[in-house]
């Protein structure tokens, strides 16, 4: 039986995403069944791994509002092993138009989880919000990643998502776990880095991933060219750190 992970945030620039197309590349490679289900509205996931956005017809949006079978959003990406589920700007207006709908909070849920008999992992790219869409993806989800950036500020805003994972596991989803806390955007050099990457250590302890995603250029560059860092340079640090993170997350799973 598969896990579905989201990875939230609802501060930008954390890595999020990223994250989310490379650690769903780097389960395919270890030969794992994955689906990346992007839910940001921005739509980065679908075409950092190659997805033109401007030609999808059907998106999580078209599911999300009852108007598409899931089976109909699912794209193979060009990792095999790896499919996605795209999004789309009209996602945006998703969370008005699923107001009105009979429990809102679980149409995600309904969506994803029939889908875990097919995939080893189910991962989904929240939007850097904690609104409806956030909500939904929690409430469908087994675990969330949590990425931190190593800079100023790091844990802004993190008490808040905390809070809203903690109602989100009370009143909708009691399976809610935090899969862990991962540092992002890491240089050793910075004493900056250093100092944020303890003081999360401190508050958060063994719910740290050991794994640490360190700033690499071919892991910015890669998104541009359609591809997640593993096929873009499989030996860039942040190809290899990713790979690192997914046998952290099998090894921990299988225990």
């Amino acid at each position: 039986m598969g896990k579905i992970i989201a990875l939230a945030n609802q501060k930008g620039g954390v890595g999020k995403t990223t994250t989310a197309m490379n650690l769903a590349s780097s389960f395919a490679t270890l030969e794992r069944r994955v689906l990346l289900v992007d839910a940001d509205p921005q739509a980065n996931a679908s075409s950092g791994l190659g997805i033109d956005v401007k030609t999808v017809e059907t998106s999580i949006y078209d599911c999300l509002i009852g108007q598409a079978d899931i089976h109909e959003a699912i794209f193979e990406s060009d990792v095999p092993g790896l499919d996605i589920v795209p999004s789309h700007i009209d996602l945006v207006g998703a969370e008005i138009e699923m107001l009105n709908l009979p429990e809102r909070e679980k149409i995600m849920s309904s969506l994803l989880r029939p889908l875990l008999k097919d995939y080893d992992f189910i991962l989904i790219d929240c939007s850097p919000s904690l609104g409806l869409i956030t909500v939904n993806a929690l409430t469908a989800a087994d675990s969330v990643i949590i990425p931190v950036q190593c800079e100023y500020f790091a844990l802004e805003g993190i008490s808040k998502l905390l809070n809203t994972i903690k109602i989100i596991k009370q009143k909708l989803n009691p399976r809610l776990e935090i899969e862990g806390f991962l540092l992002t955007m890491f240089d050793s050099r910075l004493r900056l880095s250093n100092q944020v990457r303890d003081e999360v250590q401190r508050h958060f302890q063994e719910l740290v991933f050991t794994t640490v995603i360190n700033r690499n250029v071919k892991l910015a560059e890669a998104p541009g060219h359609g591809l997640p860092a593993i096929l873009y340079d499989a030996d860039s640090a942040g190809a290899r750190n990713h790979l690192e993170l997914a046998k952290e997350i099998i090894e921990k799973n299988e225990k």
